[in-house]
């Protein structure tokens, strides 16, 4: 089965990107992008830790940006939970995880929950045979932290990290789990 989850990871990528533009021209938008990439390959790689969780999310879909949207203040008022996009501008759209977002928000705006979420990762099954870097995420640099400075704002972030915070630092409190097995 595949271990594909791009499709999720860019979508939120460019969600969060959007939401929280970055700052400095091409180089900080190219610096902003890698750290959101990372935040969201991280949180995707929690969220759908097997091939088989890939595989059904890819089957299904994960759910689209619509309460992210409204949460923000895109397309404010016309929030509606059943309201599916199709129109090619919004398509990318659904692909965008909630939680997948809501989790990247948390790894970007609090440093030992990124260390965590990333030491988790490295032991699961899409980390298995490919060696995976995260310093954007986990040690980002005084040019990194000006491009994503409202990226990685905590008060800015705060409505989407805190959908799911508490599932996330459950998950990472929990007793280490052999996911790839």
């Amino acid at each position: 089965m595949s271990l594909d989850l791009s499709p999720v990871v860019t979508a939120t990528a460019q969600w969060l990107l959007r939401a929280y533009p970055p700052a400095g021209g091409p180089l900080g938008t190219a610096l902003a992008e890698a750290q959101a990439r990372q935040a969201a390959t991280v949180a995707a790689w929690l969220r759908y830790p097997t091939s088989v969780d890939a595989a059904l999310v890819a089957m299904v879909g994960p759910g689209g940006s619509g309460r992210l949207d409204w949460l923000v203040g895109a397309d404010a008022g016309r929030y509606d939970p059943e309201e599916r996009y199709d129109h090619r501008d919004h398509a990318w759209r659904t692909w965008v995880d909630e939680v997948v977002t809501s989790w990247a928000a948390c790894l970007l705006t609090d440093p030992a929950l990124a260390a965590a979420a990333v030491a988790v990762v490295a032991h699961g099954e899409h980390a298995a045979g490919a060696p995976a870097d995260f310093r954007r995420l986990t040690a980002p640099g005084d040019r990194d932290r000006t491009a994503a400075a409202l990226l990685r704002h905590p008060d800015l972030l705060a409505p989407i990290a805190d959908l799911h915070r508490p599932q996330l630092r459950r998950l990472l409190d929990a007793e280490p789990l052999d996911r790839a097995g």
